[in-house]
């Protein structure tokens, strides 16, 4: 019989996972501050709970300081990407100084 923890996902589906949930929170609250208030509640909502889950599982398997970092990098692309699509862009300087944060956090997550 396998044990619980054999049946978890992967811990990079489990980043992933966390990292959505985050980033889908973070599109519920800028509905509800554009006014779009019951879809961006439920929105945030979900999100939080989608993340919730999968930092458990995933906290299970690892240690939070090492994937803590990988989901902050994950949910920052990810939340990154959605400014860029709705209009809210980087400028090439602010975009520079994303990517140096971002490479800083890789080489302290190895």
């Amino acid at each position: 019989m396998p044990s619980a923890l054999s049946i978890l996902p992967p811990s990079p589906l489990l980043i992933l996972g966390t990292a959505i949930g985050y980033a889908l929170a973070t599109v519920g609250m800028k509905l509800v501050s554009q006014g779009h208030t019951n879809p961006g509640i439920l929105l945030a909502g979900l999100g939080f709970l989608a993340a919730f889950v999968a930092k458990i599982l995933l906290m299970r398997r690892a240690d939070l300081s090492v994937v803590y970092i990988a989901i902050i990098a994950a949910e920052t692309l990810l939340v990154m990407l959605y400014a860029s699509w709705i209009g809210e862009g980087l400028s090439l300087r602010q975009t520079l100084g994303a990517l140096m944060v971002l490479a800083g956090l890789a080489v302290v997550a190895v």
